[in-house]
């Protein structure tokens, strides 16, 4: 993820640190405290568990303990997802968990263009930003102008305008969206497609205004189904659009067992493009 940025900016810049995830975390935190604006950079999600302590109840509560006279203008990133047959270690989708902690704001790039411009609005911003990049995402390849465009980082995006059904993903889950969009275009199914982008704070609003079109909804969320992401979007649709819709919220989920090596069994652990068609002609129902 940092790949040439110690050589070309130098250790003045750039900290090779021990592998101690609360020891740097707490020295960008403090950096931060120190009127810098530092970058932490946590190699996979699963290893930003050794640093809970520092995200959690100091990072994000700092602004509220000290009674808005500190801030903490510090970007954690890291790498999250699985598919890359890295086993049950290193493939966590625990962004849900981080989108439930009050006072720090997470971002979710699915697509270049904001991965690129997320950073730098992140970086400007007062508070804590935790930014998870999907691993499955590090090699796709595009062009991008010269001059960075700038990111919302306050709300979702429509990828794709539908009218039958809205898929609701992020991160890695949005090109499996897409792709079921164009398979459900096969059968005459009108596919509306919404990247959240940002997971905390939610963007309800674009969300409602979707399903309101559409009066359809699968919520797709590689994470594991009980507790996560999907349940609190499914949760907030219910509570603000429930006379809108006419069938039950699809979830389309990661199964619920560590993640497996074996390629067949990760790829049948995660949702697929196929499952997410599935989940939407259930929705759907028969067309007559």
């Amino acid at each position: 993820m940092s790949l040439g940025l110690l050589e070309e900016f130098g250790e003045d810049r750039i900290r090779d640190t021990p592998l101690s995830e609360s020891a740097f975390t707490g020295a960008g935190i403090g950096a931060a405290l120190r009127g810098m604006r530092p970058i932490v950079e946590i190699m996979t999600v699963n290893f930003s568990l050794l640093a809970l302590d520092q995200i959690v109840n100091n990072a994000a509560t700092l602004r509220h303990m000290s009674g808005g006279q500190l801030s903490v203008p510090l970007v954690i990133r890291m790498t999250t997802g699985a598919g890359r047959q890295l086993a049950a270690q290193h493939s966590h989708s625990l962004e849900g968990w981080y989108a439930s902690i009050p006072g720090i704001r997470v971002l979710a790039p699915a697509t270049l263009e904001d991965a690129r411009g997320m950073l730098a609005p992140a970086l400007a911003d007062p508070d804590p930003v935790v930014i998870f990049e999907h691993g499955s995402l590090y090699n796709l390849a595009g062009t991008l102008p010269a001059e960075p465009v700038a990111v919302d980082i306050e709300h979702a995006a429509v990828r794709r305008n539908g009218t039958d059904v809205t898929l609701i993903a992020y991160a890695g889950g949005l090109g499996k969206a897409l792709a079921a969009a164009d398979l459900l275009a096969a059968e005459g199914i009108s596919a509306e497609v919404v990247d959240l982008r940002v997971l905390r704070p939610l963007d309800d609003e674009t969300v409602i205004e979707s399903v309101t079109r559409t009066h359809r909804v699968v919520v797709v969320d590689e994470a594991w189904r009980t507790g996560s992401l999907a349940a609190e979007v499914s949760a907030r649709i219910a509570e603000q659009a429930f006379y809108e819709l006419d069938a039950p919220v699809e979830r389309v989920c990661g199964a619920e067992v560590p993640v497996p090596y074996p390629h067949h069994l990760e790829e049948a652990a995660l949702p697929q493009p196929a499952d997410v068609v599935a989940a939407a002609r259930r929705a759907v129902g028969p067309r007559g």
